[in-house]
């Protein structure tokens, strides 16, 4: 993962609660790299490999869970958005809206 991405989405992540006694998350960073690692190559989260220093699979997954309840990727999906539309990169009569995206009012 690139800086520019990590710039974007770093200040989107919740800030971990005070610490309890136990060992030290990963870091944010790592996480997120085992999550898009896990994601590219379409592997279950036990088949991440602890070599890569990722953290395990089951650590990622939770912290994947933890991110979207916090909305962490629909605020980035729309920051993406927003830099796209401005460097006029979005082809917009490519879109299309239905029902299953958005509420449908008659």
């Amino acid at each position: 993962m690139d800086d520019d991405l990590r710039a974007l989405i770093e200040p989107l992540l919740p800030p971990w609660p005070e610490r309890s006694p136990g060992p030290r998350p990963v870091p944010d960073r790592q996480c997120l790299q085992g999550i898009l690692y896990v994601q590219y190559n379409d592997i279950g989260w036990q088949l991440l490999p602890l070599e890569l220093g990722f953290g395990s699979g089951r650590t990622c997954r939770r912290r994947l869970e933890r991110w979207q309840q916090a909305g962490v990727f629909d605020q980035l999906h729309r920051i993406l958005l927003v830099e796209l539309n401005a460097a006029d990169e979005l082809d917009w009569s490519r879109t299309c809206v239905d029902g299953s995206h958005g509420r449908a009012k008659k």
